[in-house]
């Protein structure tokens, strides 16, 4: 085991969070080196690894590169299209960070004998009676805690969070008063970071550009999306749609059809190609199954019926009381219905302002 030091690997990503993250790490004494993985590379920019580069130089601070495109290539996004593929709403970002970034940064800083590991991530962590918890971030407006409900002990003990404390803007001026102007008025990264904007174009020409969609991930072809029917919930006709990947669980916007009442999208058949459509209360759910979950402490969440549960990346919430299934699912009874809610995506827990797990929706009702 790797004792405790002031070394640490801080990931470095060429924005303006992970830069000022290392310009606080080491005013507060610690001994940074940067690493930036190599995960995907939008219009095959490597901008991002010069601006992590000529920061850690200015910084003096050693940095490296970690090439990870083939495994972030298999493990997310191949992941992402295959449960577009098959009718779920896939939440890349958790599964990136559970179990891709942070066991990476672990990894390389075991294999340099460094114990800290850190990201700038806006969330917090505290230690309550030998656990250790992710808690909100002073930014709530950046609060990127519903992304790390999967982390274990072994790598939460480990993690340093600089910006867990100040705001966004904070951020920025701490840049500027240090000279660091281009860091401090970086713009944003919005979205996925292999599709920023609309995952139905990537999904699009991903597809085409694979021709038929093979590999030991994905099992589906291209010749498979095309147009199919849009039904009522009783199998009525309604029109005609692109092909049901390109549609998800509570869509409004861009179905193509014109009708006199709002409707939305509630279910999504891939072996017939349909797509259900209804009104909004009809997508009202009051109960769900998570696989693959994580839960920090059992005994803080478990029957209890203050925990707050989180779908989705600042979107709904609301109380809940969560058990464990016969066979081994959460069942999440919600004390409101939700809208919405998608197999395929993430949901969080909450409870006294500590993050105390989450898991992936099966289903709903």
């Amino acid at each position: 085991m790797i004792e405790e030091n002031r070394r640490v690997l801080l990931g470095m990503s060429g924005g303006t969070d992970s830069s000022v993250a290392a310009m606080r790490l080491l005013e507060a004494g610690y001994e940074v080196t940067g690493i930036t993985f190599r995960f995907y590379e939008l219009n095959d920019s490597t901008e991002y690894l010069e601006d992590a580069r000529s920061l850690a130089e200015r910084l003096g601070i050693r940095h490296i590169t970690y090439d990870a495109r083939d495994v972030f290539r298999k493990q997310i996004i191949e992941y992402f299209v295959q449960e577009y593929m098959e009718g779920r709403t896939p939440v890349p970002c958790t599964l990136c960070n559970n179990y891709l970034k942070w066991p990476l940064l672990a990894k390389v800083a075991d294999e340099m004998g460094v114990f800290y590991i850190a990201t700038g991530h806006y969330v917090q962590k505290v230690k309550l009676e030998d656990t250790y918890y992710i808690t909100y971030a002073a930014d709530p407006d950046k609060d990127q805690s519903f992304f790390l409900w999967g982390l274990k002990q072994d790598i939460l003990r480990r993690i340093l969070l600089p910006m867990g404390n100040i705001t966004k803007v904070e951020a920025r001026i701490w840049a500027a008063e240090r000279g660091f102007q281009k860091v401090a008025t970086k713009k944003d990264s919005i979205g996925v970071c292999f599709c920023p904007m609309d995952y139905r174009s990537f999904l699009k020409e991903w597809l085409v550009r694979n021709g038929q969609l093979r590999s030991e991930n994905v099992s589906c072809c291209s010749e498979m999306v095309r147009r199919g029917k849009f039904v009522d919930e009783k199998g009525n006709f309604m029109g005609w749609h692109e092909g049901y990947p390109f549609y998800t669980i509570g869509q409004r916007r861009g179905l193509g059809i014109h009708l006199n009442r709002p409707v939305f999208v509630k279910e999504i058949y891939p072996e017939k190609n349909e797509v259900v459509l209804s009104s909004l209360s009809a997508l009202e759910k009051t109960e769900m199954q998570l696989k693959d979950w994580n839960l920090v402490n059992p005994q803080k969440i478990l029957g209890y019926n203050d925990v707050i549960v989180k779908i989705r990346y600042r979107k709904q919430e609301n109380h809940c009381t969560v058990t464990v299934t016969p066979d081994n699912l959460l069942h999440v009874q919600l004390h409101e219905p939700l809208t919405a809610i998608a197999a395929g995506q993430a949901a969080a827990f909450y409870r006294d302002g500590l993050l105390l797990g989450g898991g992936i929706i099966v289903n709903a009702r």
